[in-house]
């Protein structure tokens, strides 16, 4: 098998784990707040990166590093604060939206980095124009109801989704040069931020008890080890090898595993229309990476 096929192996395990962290963070807040979910996971995301990068570094030592913009801390400071409003967004909107929704419209990211890009001077192809109309049409479809009623929480979801947006054009900023140990420690810097703003709100308006940790465990455990640190070591060694429109088209998938992730392990029913609206937000988030 070739280098790139093993790689788009590893994009697809790395979508599917992604998709079904959304069933792990509905499945926590019924034993925490938010804020102390999110907190815990990305402190486990942290750790559980800090020894990928010492391995790494170690393997880089005696090479000439590129000084990232803003330096590695300042760098990891504001990816970390980008980081914390997406998932803060994304995780209040969980509470009232379901896990399949969430994930597509989180989605949406996908078409919204390019047309963001465009304010930035970046040139935007027919195909990014194309995919963010029928992915809004998409949203239309599964958002809006026929009494043009909006779900709040896919409101916040959708406004989260232009964070993920802003957080994929700063590390397109920031790491072009960078090594792979390099990347991985600003990851790790941008992960403890998040968890520890998330942890400051916590325990400034949450309530934080021994037993809701042990309730969520399982699901702090997905969400902090599998979602952040395996699949992002995934997502790291893939993209090394994998064609980078394939490697875009494959990680979409996330979305259709968190429907999917949400109906057998959350019971979660979605009517035709929320059906069309998948539909066409998951062909504009493809039309878009063909030619963005």
């Amino acid at each position: 098998m070739s280098r790139s096929a093993v790689a788009n192996i590893l994009l697809l395990i790395t979508a599917l784990i992604w998709g079904c962290a959304f069933v792990a963070q509905r499945l926590g807040m019924e034993h925490m707040g938010p804020f102390t979910f999110n907190g815990v996971r990305f402190a486990l995301g942290a750790l559980a990166l800090a020894p990928l990068f010492l391995r790494l570094e170690r393997g880089e030592s005696g090479r000439i590093l590129r000084r990232p913009p803003l330096g590695m801390g300042r760098g990891g400071l504001l990816l970390g604060l980008v980081l914390f409003a997406g998932a803060t967004l994304q995780q209040q909107g969980l509470i009232y939206t379901t896990a399949g929704k969430a994930g597509f419209i989180t989605g949406m990211y996908v078409v919204l980095v390019p047309v963001l890009g465009r304010f930035l001077g970046q040139r935007v192809g027919l195909g990014t124009w194309v995919g963010a109309g029928l992915a809004l049409a998409g949203l239309y479809f599964l958002s809006v109801g026929e009494s043009l009623s909006v779900n709040f929480g896919d409101v916040l979801v959708f406004i989260g989704a232009f964070f993920w947006a802003g957080h994929v054009l700063l590390i397109g900023w920031l790491t072009p040069g960078m090594t792979a140990g390099q990347a991985v420690r600003l990851s790790s810097i941008q992960f403890a931020v998040c968890a520890a703003l998330s942890l400051g709100v916590a325990l400034a308006g949450e309530e934080i008890t021994l037993a809701g940790l042990r309730g969520g465990f399982w699901p702090i455990l997905y969400g902090g080890l599998m979602s952040v640190g395996v699949a992002y070591t995934l997502q790291v060694v893939a993209q090394r090898d994998a064609k980078p429109a394939h490697a875009a088209i494959i990680l979409n998938l996330e979305t259709v595993f968190a429907a999917l992730a949400g109906v057998l392990l959350l019971g979660e029913g979605m009517d035709l229309r929320g059906v069309l609206g998948c539909g066409l937000m998951l062909s504009g988030m493809l039309v878009s990476q063909f030619k963005p």
